[in-house]
């Protein structure tokens, strides 16, 4: 498997991708999307952008955000912190 594929309408991408940019263990990463401590969303460009694919992935209060071409190549990557949420007062 190459690091992302797209193959009818679904996505795949290598658990050490995202491991990588979160900074832990590939092997946790099944097991932390089951229990939802990670989560994804995935875009598909239009316009300019059509041919590419933004996957975001969120977890510990950080956000990896990948931009891939229709190959499944890796053209861009970052990392941020989302803000946190304010705390509602009684």
């Amino acid at each position: 498997m190459s690091r992302i594929e797209f193959e009818e309408g679904a996505v795949s991408i290598d658990a050490a991708v995202i491991a990588e940019g979160f900074g832990i263990d590939a092997a946790l990463v099944q097991g932390l999307m089951r229990d939802g401590r990670i989560t994804s969303t995935c875009e598909r460009g239009v316009d300019e952008d059509a041919g590419r694919h933004r996957l975001t992935f969120h977890f510990s209060g950080r956000s990896l955000c990948i931009v891939a071409d229709g190959s499944g190549r890796i053209v861009e990557s970052t990392m941020s912190r989302r803000p946190r949420r304010a705390r509602r007062l009684p």
